[in-house]
């Protein structure tokens, strides 16, 4: 059957006109984008608040925290680590210790709480230390906490916030930056001649440690500039029989060991040489603080200092002056 070219045109006209008689109808009704549009405006605005909110806290913290002079920056920086954990005593201790850590030039103080979260007292007492610094939090597993009825040498604490902090500097720090790591714990008390002298620490520097181990002080032997061996009490066969508040590391040296950290399970007395014996050797410690005759840290516990006798003892250790 043959179609005339008249219908044929008849036809798509027709079809013309409704397919544009739809598309008018059409423009007057919401289309599928809408969402995404509100989805993406919901974005942008929620973004905008956080960075608004980011603009506030910094302004904030610009006037709290203390600016460094030029000189400083030309400085290496001392990385003090801390964990910490809720007692009664836990303001007053952190807040000795960052009064003393605010006269060091150029430091960035590291506090890990030993908590699922972070606490509103320790966020509050960083915020107004006027220090920089890097609030973190790692809880100990219950198998490895110490009961209040334990004895402080049963079980160690710190060790996985200790942990925590090395991973956040080697996460956040690279292999070629300067700087000096130091434990520093808030129940010590630390000479300010201390943080200048460990800041040239080239692989892991050492000194004595006042009113620890039973001791009125333990301190590295030092025999022309290098050491020999350990003053102690206690199991002086220990790989590195010292506190942890006798030593310093590099930051390049932790950023190259990788894998150097705190062992959870270390034996009583061998948490320090856990991490120590895979950075670096005896022979290879630089004595600071006097070839370790002077006293720069030394611990406050009064049921430490009570068990220390009165005498003097026959090793010869002068304070810090």
């Amino acid at each position: 059957m043959k179609v005339k070219l008249k219908n044929v045109f008849v036809i798509y006209f027709l079809v013309s006109v409704i397919g544009l008689m739809y598309a008018l109808l059409q423009l007057g009704q919401p289309c599928d984008c809408t969402l995404h549009l509100k989805s993406a405006s919901d974005l942008l605005h929620a973004k905008e608040k956080k960075l608004s909110q980011l603009h506030s806290e910094l302004k904030r913290l610009q006037g709290r925290e203390k600016a460094l002079e030029p000189a400083e920056q030309e400085l290496s920086v001392i990385y003090a680590i801390t964990p910490t954990y809720a007692r009664l005593v836990q303001k007053a201790e952190l807040v000795r210790l960052s009064q003393t850590l605010l006269h060091v030039k150029n430091l960035h103080w590291i506090v890990v709480e030993d908590s699922p979260v972070k606490t509103q007292l320790v966020s509050e007492l960083l915020a107004q230390s006027r220090l920089r610094f890097t609030h973190l939090h790692a809880e100990t597993p219950k198998e490895h906490k110490r009961k209040e009825s334990d004895p402080n040498w049963l079980k160690p604490r710190g060790v996985e916030q200790r942990n925590l902090a090395l991973q956040w500097l080697r996460e956040n720090r690279q292999l070629g930056d300067k700087g000096t790591v130091y434990f520093a714990d808030d129940d010590n008390t630390y000479s300010l001649r201390l943080f200048d002298e460990i800041r040239s620490t080239k692989r892991v520097s050492v000194w004595p440690v006042g009113l620890v181990g039973g001791l009125r002080f333990e301190r590295p032997l030092v025999e022309n500039g290098r050491v020999v061996g350990f003053y102690t009490a206690w199991k002086p066969s220990r790989p590195f029989p010292m506190d942890m508040a006798g030593f310093a590391v590099s930051l390049p040296l932790l950023l190259a060991n990788r894998e150097a950290r705190f062992d959870l399970q270390a034996e009583r007395g061998y948490l320090e040489s856990s991490l120590l014996q895979s950075l670096v050797s005896i022979e290879e410690l630089e004595p600071k603080a006097d070839n370790c005759t002077k006293v720069r840290a030394g611990g406050v516990r009064p049921d430490c200092a009570s068990s220390i006798p009165m005498q003097p003892s026959r090793l010869k250790c002068p304070p810090d002056r």
